[in-house]
């Protein structure tokens, strides 16, 4: 260390406070990047953290590893962090609460700066580590009732929502809903509340739901693929009249317009499609499929933003504020509550 700060020309404590991700000047990051570059040098992270109280891990807990959109999240958010040599420490749920409170647990004890946590629903454990964890913690992807900290998300219900007036003004007036069985996936639930408020208020129809199927943990692709398939069989047994379908993903809507094609049914002369999450499925199958976009990596860059703000109000009082407004005076006015917009996406399946 003493090496670099003198080949950087700054103090060794001006060294641990860029390894350690605090603050300081761009202008000295650089430098003392620079020359870690030029000497090789290797920083003891353990070490590191017995003399300062602080790692430079952020632990970030998604639900699926094989989800593009949650993985398009943690690009963002690391594309952010990293450039205050800050490194992600990932963890998977399955979309399993009790899970999630193991990993807490576990991710805690590695004393990480921040704590950034897919959904807003958690077992009473997990939110009282949270809160006793006495660093920033940031639910994403939704607008918890009950916030533990900061949140950057959007309501699933108010997006399904507006794709279900999308469906009414294009003329569809029988739709039905392909959602998740389970009672794990919140976003698809949420979904299904969206949809059921929708038709509640326009008043055409009477809701005609297929919450369809085994789901399970691993929910790859290719198995949603299927029970969207297998869910158009059931609502056109129960409802033959059914003149459009919602789906919960992408990849339901994806698997219903398969099928529709194996049935000989033209999407959406006779019965339209719709999805949700924008994957890239719904822009290059045919028909391109209509679907809610909500910018994954934009959720990621902007909690990005949003826990470094937290992270250097957090440890305001190790440094001046006068510190803190100069080096980096945009990050302090970051809301607590950061709303994502989302946008129905018209294309030829509805």
């Amino acid at each position: 260390m003493a090496d670099v700060a003198r080949l950087a020309g700054v103090s060794k404590m001006s060294v641990s406070r860029v390894l350690t991700g605090q603050h300081v000047s761009d202008e000295t990051r650089a430098r003392v990047m620079d020359a870690v570059r030029k000497t090789g040098y290797v920083a003891d992270a353990v070490a590191g953290a017995f003399s300062s109280g602080r790692t430079n891990v952020v632990a970030v807990i998604v639900p699926s590893l094989s989800s593009s959109n949650f993985s398009e999240t943690v690009r963002g958010i690391n594309d952010v962090v990293e450039k205050r040599n800050l490194r992600l420490l990932l963890a998977n749920t399955d979309y399993l609460l009790d899970r999630e409170e193991a990993l807490i647990r576990e991710l805690l004890t590695h004393q990480p700066r921040a704590v950034v946590i897919t959904g807003g629903q958690h077992t009473a454990k997990s939110r009282a580590m949270l809160k006793q964890a006495r660093v920033p913690v940031m639910e994403i992807w939704e607008i918890p009732e009950r916030p533990i900290d900061r949140v950057v998300g959007f309501s699933n219900a108010d997006a399904a929502a507006a794709m279900m007036r999308h469906l009414y003004q294009r003329g569809y007036r029988r739709i039905a809903f392909v959602s998740s069985a389970s009672h794990l996936d919140l976003r698809s639930i949420a979904r299904r509340n969206g949809y059921l408020s929708a038709v509640e208020e326009a008043g055409f129809h009477e809701p005609r739901e297929i919450a369809h199927t085994e789901w399970t943990t691993d929910m790859a692709h290719g198995a949603a693929m299927g029970h969207g398939g297998a869910a158009l069989e059931q609502i056109l047994h129960k409802w033959p009249d059914t003149d459009a379908i919602m789906c919960t993903s992408d990849i339901h809507a994806f698997g219903v317009i398969m099928a529709s094609h194996r049935r000989g049914l033209v999407v959406p002369k006779d019965i339209a499609v719709a999805g949700f999450g924008d994957f890239e499925v719904s822009r290059h199958c045919y028909p391109t499929i209509t679907t809610v976009s909500v910018d994954p990596y934009g959720i990621g860059h902007s909690t990005g933003e949003s826990l470094l703000a937290a992270i250097d109000n957090s440890e305001a009082p190790n440094t001046s504020r006068r510190e803190i407004a100069r080096v980096r005076p945009a990050q302090q006015d970051v809301p607590a509550l950061i709303r994502i917009p989302y946008e129905v996406i018209p294309r030829e399946s509805a």
